[in-house]
């Protein structure tokens, strides 16, 4: 879900500052060329996926519309400009009247990339498209990493749920982002009530260790919170002793008991023990959640232990060691000229240490094998050839500045699950290896920029 969907009275501020100095003064040297109304198209991509990844995840799309949206220069943000003397006066005016116009095509959100894939494409005049770069690349670098992320942890789960509870770990906003993020790669809950406001994640939440040891008693703590909360709730058991906790939890909630959580020790053994010990007091339906620093690695060597759920925190939210997706934000073609039908010519960096960029506006489609499965990302200009015409992965997001394509959370979750499903199955492998399907590129054919 969204915020539209839940009709919640979030606001979003300008996201107009949310940029390098850079941008306003290259805009500010084309429009004294006369270059900055050249139409131009930008494209986003990586050049490599994080060293033994197979897979990415677009994430952050709907936030992306959203600062498009609402990339807007008011008086207090021309005031600081004015006074900083970042840009001239006819820039100034220029900017007040900003509002992207331009289109924007890009990968479905959910959906999965790999290196070179055009992840998303804007197109407009230089000067409009130049600036939504920074914003744009903070928020598809962040949202990503923290989806393939998710996306990793989620198979390792298989069908256990995932709570989110990364918010103490990193930036008070981008733990709400890095919720969303989460939820689109699989994760089911999080304990971030910022992020249930702003896109209706369920939430789900206790208590800490700090309520165990407020009390005289552990008893006490318990029979506080079964009171407060039903029987069905959930006991953290490790903050003394876990046998004799999980003896007083049952005592205390009855077999009815919903759930315990452990949150420290050798989880794989404890989880045996307290699944053991739940067993003989008569709490078969009690549940085992298990926190404590988790990451896709730690998942997977639990799949054999009797644990119902999974918190995860730091790792999640930074990404698993790779807290950005290394996207950047190229422009691939520009017109000679400001005239509207002026053809565009295909431009790109010329450079060593792997930061080379192929040139040209882009289409991409997945083809696929006799059974379905994905088998090679097919990326190429001009003309896209027919056995592929059905496969075309971008869909416009924004036309003509209006935003076309938003939709519901749970929409692009489920667009992942599927995405994912489709790729062959050593994706979802956490031993290290190359990208699960190669990059192809398609020859260029003269004359094919001015497509639509």
């Amino acid at each position: 879900m969204n915020t539209a969907d839940l009709g919640l009275p979030v606001e979003v501020p300008s996201t107009a500052l949310f940029t390098d100095q850079y941008e306003l003064t290259m805009l500010q040297a084309a429009l004294r060329a006369g270059t900055a109304e050249r139409r131009s198209v930008f494209e986003v991509f990586t050049r490599r996926l994080p060293h033994g990844r197979r897979y990415g995840v677009v994430a952050g799309t709907g936030r992306v519309l959203d600062a498009v949206e609402n990339f807007r220069f008011d008086a207090d943000v021309l005031g600081f400009l004015r006074e900083r003397a970042v840009v001239d006066e006819p820039t100034l005016r220029w900017l007040a009247d900003y509002r992207f116009s331009g289109d924007i095509w890009g990968y479905p959100e959910g959906e999965v990339y790999f290196p070179g894939s055009p992840i998303l494409r804007v197109e407009g005049s230089f000067a409009e498209c130049v600036l939504l770069e920074t914003v744009i690349l903070s928020i598809l670098n962040h949202d990503s990493a923290i989806a393939a992320a998710a996306s990793r942890m989620s198979a390792a789960a298989g069908d256990r749920p995932l709570i989110e509870m990364g918010a103490r770990r990193t930036h008070e906003l981008a733990a709400v982002a890095a919720s969303r993020a989460a939820y689109i790669g699989g994760f089911t809950s999080t304990s971030d009530l910022a992020a249930g406001f702003r896109y209706g994640i369920p939430t789900v939440g206790t208590s800490a260790h700090a309520f165990t040891l407020l009390h005289d008693q552990e008893r006490d703590a318990f029979q506080a919170q079964v009171d407060s909360m039903g029987r069905g709730t959930t006991l953290l058991v490790d903050t003394y002793d876990v046998a004799e906790a999980v003896r007083t939890a049952v005592e205390v909630a009855g077999p009815e008991l919903g759930a315990v959580r452990i949150d420290s020790g050798d989880l794989l053994l404890v989880a045996h023990r307290v699944r053991q010990q739940l067993d003989e007091l008569g709490a078969t339906g009690t549940r085992i959640l298990v926190t404590s620093d988790l990451d896709e690695y730690a998942i997977a060597s639990l799949a054999a232990a009797p644990v119902d759920a999974y918190g995860v925190g730091t790792q999640l939210v930074t990404g698993s060691g790779y807290p950005t997706a290394s996207m950047v934000y190229k422009l691939v073609a520009r017109a000679e000229s400001a005239d509207a039908s002026a053809p565009l010519v295909p431009v790109a960096k010329r450079s060593t240490g792997g930061k080379t960029s192929v040139g040209g506006r882009k289409w991409a489609a997945r083809r696929r094998d006799a059974e379905g499965v994905a088998e090679a990302e097919v990326i190429g200009t001009g003309p896209v050839p027919a056995e592929l015409a059905g496969r075309q992965l971008l869909v416009q997001l924004v036309k003509g500045g209006d935003v076309v394509a938003r939709e519901p959370l749970d929409a692009v979750r489920n667009r992942h699950a599927r995405a994912r499903a489709d790729l062959p199955l050593s994706a979802i492998q956490l031993s290290r290896g190359e990208p699960v399907i190669p990059t192809e590129y398609a020859h260029e054919r003269p004359g094919s920029q001015t497509g639509a």
